[in-house]
């Protein structure tokens, strides 16, 4: 299957992924400008059958591999960052249920997200850590605590703390969770977002990503049955768990190529349109004018070279999930590699082009109204959350020592 074949019988992916660009693109600045929820929005994704792209197909969804799900990614973030960011992470999220538990725990999940439309939101975050989860006392022994004997063996706990950066969290069905323990130890859980004791606090109000959601959740004595816990393999618990933090990694770089190609977009519209060649450029249409053609040449290989390495990348990565439980650290140290070198390149693409399409564009693009701004705080917002000198400090060890990248949730 590649990206222009409809993953099942008639369903077509990009089909439908540019109808609903389209609509996106519509409202696409003034949405921004009001960030919040976007509900509507989150609803014609709910209807569009996208939501269930990666499900396996003997669970009802399209069976879709990575390349498929990654295009949708991009194609939405052309004309919409934040949709394609909360796309990209419901389907992050329902592989780290897969990765992460068995597949009998995880198949009902998947089969209700397709005949239900559930939207995956996440409240995982592990570098916030003042989320806990402890034993339930069982029932009638008021004197049992987290320590003693009685309570470890109760069959459910209580989760308690907030969580910051929780994408998508609003208006979702299902949320992934983390805590800590009373040792420490992190747990991942797949909980109901209306379950009660959790609340959604709509503090989200950054410069970009307006509408992600990516505010905190404040949980409050949340229960929590031991059948919702991720266990076997749990976090990272096996090579080819440890692939979760790959497809985030691959997700963001095909927010951040889409953003950049989207940017492209709409200034040489704007350009072409409503652009003026400089008064001693000696031509007469902005379309030849000698600097703004070497712009637009430099932006073209700016992101022609991100692309080939975000294609290279999930390439990697469908290989490495097609290898299930055999997959070798080896191999998915390649994948790591792969993916740590393209999003490199889309963030520094995507921001070159971003800041730079002013320079095609001119100064009267600069008015509010035509949200030309958006795609480089959007850019600028969503790169400062997993530091690319990371990503470059890691590849370089390879490069000098050979070292593998250990898998970790960043990388």
């Amino acid at each position: 299957m590649t990206p222009d074949s409809p993953s099942s019988a008639g369903f077509d992916p990009v089909a439908i992924t540019e109808a609903l660009a389209h609509t996106l693109a519509a409202t696409a600045v003034e949405r921004d400008k009001r960030g919040g929820t976007a509900k509507r929005e989150r609803d014609l994704l709910r209807q569009s059958g996208l939501l269930a792209l990666s499900v396996p197909t003997e669970l009802g969804g399209h069976g879709a591999p990575w390349a498929v799900v990654m295009d949708v990614v991009r194609r939405l973030a052309r004309v919409d960052g934040s949709l394609a960011h909360l796309f990209g992470f419901h389907h992050l999220l329902l592989a780290t249920a897969r990765l992460f538990g068995p597949a009998a725990q995880w198949s009902p999940w998947l089969r209700d997200t397709v005949e239900r439309r559930w939207f995956w939101g996440n409240a995982l975050n592990p570098l916030d850590t003042r989320t806990t989860i402890v034993p339930r006392p069982a029932p009638g022994d008021i004197s049992a605590t987290a320590a003693s004997p009685r309570a470890v063996a109760a069959p459910s706990f209580f989760i308690d703390g907030q969580k910051s950066f929780c994408s998508g969290a609003s208006d979702s069905d299902r949320l992934v969770v983390s805590a800590l323990d009373p040792d420490k130890r992190l747990v991942v859980a797949v909980l109901p977002t209306t379950r009660p004791g959790i609340h959604i606090v709509d503090d989200w109000d950054n410069m970009g990503q307006r509408q992600t959601d990516s505010g905190q959740v404040r949980f409050e004595q949340v229960l929590v049955t031991d059948d919702e816990i991720l266990r076997k393999p749990g976090p990272l618990g096996s090579v080819y768990a440890s692939l979760r933090p790959c497809i985030a990694q691959l997700v963001l770089t095909h927010v951040y190529l889409g953003l950049g190609e989207g940017a492209l977009a709409e200034g040489t519209t704007w350009t072409r349109g409503q652009g003026r060649p400089w008064v001693t450029s000696g031509v007469e249409r902005q379309t030849d004018d000698p600097y703004l053609l070497h712009h637009a040449g430099e932006f073209w290989v700016a992101l022609a070279g991100a692309r080939a390495l975000a294609d290279a990348a999930v390439r990697s990565l469908d290989e490495a999930w097609s290898r299930g439980d055999a997959l070798a650290p080896a191999e998915r140290a390649a994948t790591a590699l792969a993916i740590g070198t393209a999003k490199v390149a889309a963030t520094r693409a995507g921001l070159a082009v971003a800041n730079g399409i002013f320079e095609l564009t001119g100064a009267r693009a600069t008015a509010a109204g035509a949200g030309l701004d958006r795609f480089w705080r959007n850019l600028r917002t969503h790169t400062l959350h997993d530091p690319v000198d990371y990503r470059l400090r890691e590849l370089g060890r390879w490069v000098l020592t050979g070292d593998l990248p250990q898998p970790s949730f960043y990388s």
